[in-house]
């Protein structure tokens, strides 16, 4: 018997081996139940909420947090002719960032220059050997996984959410 004959007619022969009631039995008795989900498992923020939000950040640009838990966190963000000293780089959080409005220059990459650790996971540097520039607009999403130096820099203005996933330190 080659392997497709046998992938044909092994579903069968396994069938014959129970009868209809044992079939129907077994097949019961492995349903799974439907979870139930509470408000306690989503959250919503309306359109209305975020244009709010985003009309007062753009009166006082800076940064709102939407979200945060041990898992993940979403912050919005308006800035205005700013750019970052230093590049960072985290050990435990990644970044997807999704551009609103306006738009940002993004240097990523390269070999940190006189790098330094602020505190555990995190690190900081004044410059990356070979980081490449990349220029973002309205729409865009640029996802920096952890461990990868990143610069921003806005000579304008810009909106944006920051979704950063995290994972706790693993023991050694």
């Amino acid at each position: 018997m080659n392997r497709r004959n046998f992938l044909f007619t092994a579903p069968a022969a396994a069938g014959a081996v129970l009868s209809t009631p044992e079939l129907f039995a077994l097949t019961a008795s492995v349903q799974t139940t439907t979870p139930t989900y509470t408000e306690a498992n989503f959250m919503v923020h309306s359109c209305e909420e975020i244009e709010h939000d985003i009309k007062a950040l753009q009166a006082k640009p800076g940064s709102k947090n939407l979200y945060s838990d041990r898992n993940f966190a979403i912050d919005l963000t308006v800035e205005q002719n700013t750019a970052a000293k230093e590049f960072e780089w985290h050990e435990y959080r990644d970044h997807i960032i999704h551009i609103l409005d306006g738009e940002t220059v993004y240097e990523l990459g390269g070999t940190p220059q006189g790098a330094y650790s602020p505190r555990e996971g995190e690190g900081l540097a004044p410059s990356s050997e070979g980081a490449r520039k990349v220029k973002l607009k309205k729409g865009a999403i640029l996802v920096i996984r952890r461990g990868t130096p990143h610069k921003r820099t806005t000579p304008h203005s810009v909106t944006f959410t920051l979704t950063g996933p995290m994972s706790p330190p693993v023991s050694s």
